[in-house]
């Protein structure tokens, strides 16, 4: 059986599919949510979950939370002398979850669908693929958090097409994504969010609330297991709100208690700056899908933070639409998990649904511009495969050598959204030899094809000899064996292929060529701004840009030989 599993910031759960849907998975203390957190005694033993979470507040400094937030670097937790990376701790996390599940289930359990935050660059997608390895399961499928969510919403099953948002905010991230659906198929146009946005800042906003009413209370003479009592109480109270529009925070600090009322109005207003940031990577997916806000149908929300009254009010003025809120937003991403899981198993019980997903980050490689003054200034960033490109996707770009006699290219392999290479993640670099020859006078085309088992093939052509090289970089960890790689690039060769090549739009040009030359005056030009259309759409390289422009140039054709 393969589990689906929501690794999150704050908590984690664990799923499986049954004939009558998903279900969670309750861990050792019945409880469908496992704290992530991590607290190791001076015997080095080692304690996950709820008891990790209690032994927290008397042991801080032996004790690790959030640590999701820092996945893929090579940040350091050191509890009790032992010294674990992120995904060393995300391991025990998905291990205690792994053996929760064998238990319920009576089986052993070596397969997991595991979800991540859309906006994980790879480098956090394969410690998130690494840590399911050290916990001894066999990672068969890296779902985007919302992707899981739409599907555990089951929004493949409604019969109407139409946009939807997913709108995720957890304990520690916060994703947008916006997904589209028609017949029995959930297309993600676009993706964005915020890596450090979630529930643990609404918290850290009470905290500065309580520091601000209580001038006398320094912070810096607090020690860790006072701050950590702080942080529990201030959560407290942000839960609070659930029932009341007035909430309380009681501390007791060096044996002083500290009460403190507070609205949700005073709370929601301190909280402008947080919602701002919300605002951001909305209106960024929004734009990259080329989607305007009146064109979503729904709504859904998704992560423990969204059960804030103030934060649903918030999304339902931003939409003027009542958001979607059906499955507890704690469990609707382990949920979906499971449901890819089964999709995996092809189980009969379920329904086959195509998921088509996208590029997170974009996909380029280093160049140099010339400046005002004639000089060339290297360093500059070339996007090839740009964010939010459906894949899978293959993008060709033509790049010249800059100085005489010129014997070599160096292409380094980017991802990122910075102008500048530096800022940017290296994945690769590849040389290539070129005849000399004057500046300017040699080329290489250099092609990306990006698979959605996150390989990525880099093709380089010198242009004047036709000399090829390939590198495969497997930016996801995948499991694919070379052969299995190699096969898959392979079938995917067609979409080298520029779409003007392909024979039904190559028909439709010449059949417009055709008739710009048989016309004069008012018909020519009226033929001459279609066939632009049609080309500027063949450019994109988008299918579904470029599907619906094909019909529009085939109408337009077949009405004006009419």
């Amino acid at each position: 059986m393969i589990i689906g599993i929501d690794l999150g910031t704050t908590n984690s759960l664990v799923a499986y599919y049954t004939e009558d849907g998903p279900k969670i998975i309750p861990n050792r203390l019945f409880k469908n949510l496992t704290p992530s957190v991590v607290s190791v005694d001076e015997d080095g033993q080692v304690y996950i979950g709820e008891t990790a979470k209690e032994r927290m507040l008397l042991h801080p400094d032996s004790s690790a939370s959030v640590f999701k937030r820092s996945m893929g670097s090579e940040k350091i937790y050191e509890l009790s002398g032992k010294r674990f990376l992120p995904e060393e701790l995300s391991a025990l996390i998905l291990r205690a979850l792994k053996e929760d599940a064998e238990v319920y289930l009576g089986e052993e359990i070596t397969e997991a669908v595991v979800s991540v935050p859309a906006y994980f660059n790879d480098e956090r997608r394969k410690a998130t693929k690494r840590a399911g390895e050290l916990a001894g399961l066999k990672v068969e499928r890296i779902i985007s958090e919302p992707t899981a969510a739409a599907i555990a919403y089951g929004l493949y099953q409604n019969r109407e097409n139409g946009k939807f948002l997913v709108f995720d905010l957890g304990g520690g991230t916060f994703d947008v994504s916006i997904l589209e659906l028609y017949d029995s198929i959930i297309e993600v146009r676009a993706v964005a969010g915020d890596n450090f946005l979630g529930g643990e800042d609404f918290t850290k906003v009470i905290e500065n609330i309580f520091f601000e009413k209580n001038p006398d209370i320094n912070k810096d003479d607090l020690s860790d297991k006072e701050l950590r009592h702080i942080n529990k109480q201030a959560e407290k109270c942000k839960l609070g709100f659930a029932d009341e529009r007035v909430s309380v925070m009681s501390c007791v600090i060096k044996d002083n208690t500290y009460e403190m009322p507070l609205s949700i109005d005073e709370y929601e207003a301190k909280c402008d700056e947080l919602l701002d940031k919300i605002r951001q990577p909305i209106k960024r997916s929004l734009s990259d899908a080329n989607i305007r806000l009146k064109d979503i149908d729904r709504v859904v929300l998704v992560g423990g933070a969204t059960k804030l009254s103030f934060i649903r009010k918030f999304v339902g003025k931003l939409f003027h639409n009542l958001p979607d809120t059906s499955i507890n937003p704690d469990e609707a991403i382990a949920l979906g998990a499971a449901v890819q899981g089964a999709m995996k198993e092809r189980k009969d019980s379920i329904r086959e649904v195509i998921l088509t997903d996208v590029c997170p980050f974009t996909l380029g490689t280093e160049v140099v511009l010339e400046k005002d003054n004639g000089r060339f200034e290297d360093g500059h960033f070339c996007p090839i495969i740009e964010r939010n490109t459906t894949i899978p996707a293959s993008r060709t770009e033509r790049l010249y050598t800059v100085n005489d006699n010129q014997t070599q290219i160096r292409c380094k392999i980017l991802q990122g959204e910075s102008r500048f290479a530096s800022n940017n993640v290296m994945l690769g670099e590849i040389r290539i030899k070129v005849p000399k020859a004057e500046a300017g006078k040699e080329a290489i085309d250099v092609t990306y094809t990006y698979d959605v088992n996150s390989i990525l093939e880099v093709e380089i052509k010198v242009v004047s000899t036709g000399e090829i090289t390939k590198q495969i970089i497997k930016t996801n960890a995948t499991d694919m064996s070379d052969e299995e790689i190699k096969e898959r690039m392979e079938a995917l060769s067609y979409l080298k292929i520029h779409p003007r090549d392909k024979e039904e739009n190559k028909l439709l040009w010449l059949r417009g060529e055709r008739l710009y030359e048989e016309s004069i005056g008012r018909n020519r030009m009226e033929i001459e701004y279609a066939l632009r259309e049609f080309e500027k759409a063949l450019d994109s390289r988008e299918d579904s840009v470029i599907e619906g422009a094909r019909r529009d140039f085939k109408e337009f054709l077949e009405e004006f030989m009419d």
